[in-house]
Parts: structure tokens; C-alpha cells; sequence
């Protein structure tokens, strides 16, 4: 049988056959990779979104925030509108826009973390113009944990580099290291985004985070390619068999055939 795979006229066919089973049986594979990555994704979101809202103050100021992202959080303190950069990209409601990226100085201590205040119209978005969203005095933020983003979602393009003392205004992403190299106080390394709230009906338009806790078509996807492999495993061995079965048919049919003619 191995003989007839690999004999002169079925050898390189065999070995793309082989090939071919091979990248869709790791397709597979990458797909259930992808759907494990999916729920455990989905099993600590669901985790940090079921804890109680944190107060982040006191010891909680040396949590690791990051690890916390989508859990509910209060923070009191000041803002300071002088270090606020912008988020550009951001639509809403099909109007192209950006979200105000503020540091809050949290009350009684030296220490800020950057707060995500919503969307405001791009035409409104210039330094100049953004003083109408100032919030003084004391504020109470309520939102969730956000993590630092060091790198563009796939097809994003990378904030520029930036100079000693340069300040970037508007970035791509919500890098809160980077950010934090052009501000005047220490920043923590996560940031908060801002929730809506019935009494805040102005801009900055507060969101939430739109996240999608479904498994996503993996698994379905994953069962394809292993399908397409297992047919083309099968059906190819079949297909030779009875391809090399016919030929021998005919050969086998040739003698008595010149002898009649």
C-alpha cells in the first residue's frame, strides 16, 4: 500500500496530501487554542466583575490593578486638566470623536491615576476648546479597572516616539507608561474608565466597556478543520486505490484485446 503512495506517479501527490492533512489538523488545534484563551478570559472577567467595587485608597493604592481589570471602582480627588491627553478614534453613535484621558489626584496622597472621562466630538477635542469639559474641585470617579495598552490591536498603528520633554496630546492608545513619562506626578499603572451615571448627562459622554463573554465560533470552526482532515485522510487512499484498481483493469484487459483485433 505505501509502495502505491509513493511510486513514480502518486508520490508528490501524496506528499501535498500529507501536508495539507497536517496544516488543517493544527488549524484545529489553533482553533481550540483560541477557545481556551476565550474562556479564560471570559471566567476572570466574569470573576472581577462579581467582586465588590474597590475603594482605591489606603493599601489599595499598592494593588496589582492590572490584574483587577473590569472590576467596578470608586476613586475620590482632583483633577488635573493641565497633563490631559486624548484618545482619537473613538466613535460614537457614528460621529468620529475622541475620549479625554484626565490624571485625578487621588485625595491624601501624592499619588494620580488616569481616568478615561468619555467621549467629546472631534471638532471639540483641540487643547483650546476642552476647558468647557473641565470638572474642579472634589470628585467621586466610579468606573472599572482598565489595563495599560503597550501595544495596537491587530491593524493599529503604534504611537510615535516622542522626544525628551516632548508631550504627545493625542495618542492611539491608552498607554499609561508612556503617559506617564510626560506627566508632572506619578501615575498607577492602570487607568480608569469613567461609567455612566443618570445624573451626568453632558459631555464627556461616559460608556462602558463592550465586551463580548461568548465562546465565539471556535469551537465550531475548530470541528471543520479537523472534518476537512479527516475526509481528505480518507478519501484520498480511496481515491488511489481506485485509481491504481482501473489501471490494472485496463492492463490486464489489453492482451485479449489485441488479440481480437
Amino acid at each position: 500500500m505505501l509502495r502505491l503512495f509513493f511510486n513514480r506517479q502518486w508520490w508528490w501527490t501524496t506528499l501535498l496530501v500529507l501536508a495539507a492533512v497536517a496544516v488543517m489538523a493544527r488549524l484545529g488545534i489553533w482553533q481550540l487554542d483560541r477557545l481556551a484563551q476565550r474562556q479564560a478570559f471570559n471566567a476572570r472577567v466574569t470573576a472581577q466583575q462579581a467582586r465588590p467595587a474597590l475603594v482605591l485608597d489606603g493599601a489599595a493604592l499598592n494593588e496589582d490593578l492590572a490584574a483587577m481589570e473590569y472590576r467596578a471602582v470608586s476613586v475620590s480627588g482632583t483633577y488635573d486638566h493641565s497633563q490631559e491627553v486624548a484618545l482619537r478614534n473613538q466613535v460614537r453613535d457614528g460621529q468620529l470623536g475622541v475620549h479625554l484621558l484626565t490624571p485625578l489626584l487621588i485625595a491624601g496622597t501624592n499619588q494620580a491615576i488616569l481616568v478615561d472621562r468619555g467621549w467629546v466630538p472631534e471638532e471639540q477635542a483641540r487643547p483650546e476648546r476642552r476647558a468647557q469639559f473641565a470638572e474642579p474641585g472634589l470628585v467621586t470617579v466610579r468606573g472599572v479597572i482598565r489595563a495599560s495598552q503597550s501595544r495596537p490591536d491587530f491593524g493599529g498603528v503604534p504611537d510615535p516616539a516622542t522626544a525628551p520633554g516632548e508631550r504627545l496630546l493625542t495618542w492611539n492608545m491608552a498607554n499609561v507608561e508612556r503617559i506617564a513619562q510626560q506627566t508632572n506626578r506619578p501615575l498607577l499603572a492602570a487607568y480608569i474608565q469613567q461609567s455612566p451615571e443618570a445624573a451626568w448627562q453632558g459631555l464627556p459622554a461616559r460608556s462602558q466597556p463592550e465586551l463580548d463573554l461568548s465562546e465565539g465560533p471556535h469551537l465550531g470552526y475548530a470541528v471543520q478543520w479537523f472534518v476537512f482532515a479527516m475526509v481528505l485522510a480518507l478519501g484520498y487512499p480511496r481515491y488511489v486505490w481506485r485509481q491504481s484498481a482501473g489501471a490494472r483493469s485496463k492492463a490486464s484487459a489489453l492482451p485479449y484485446e489485441s488479440f481480437v483485433c
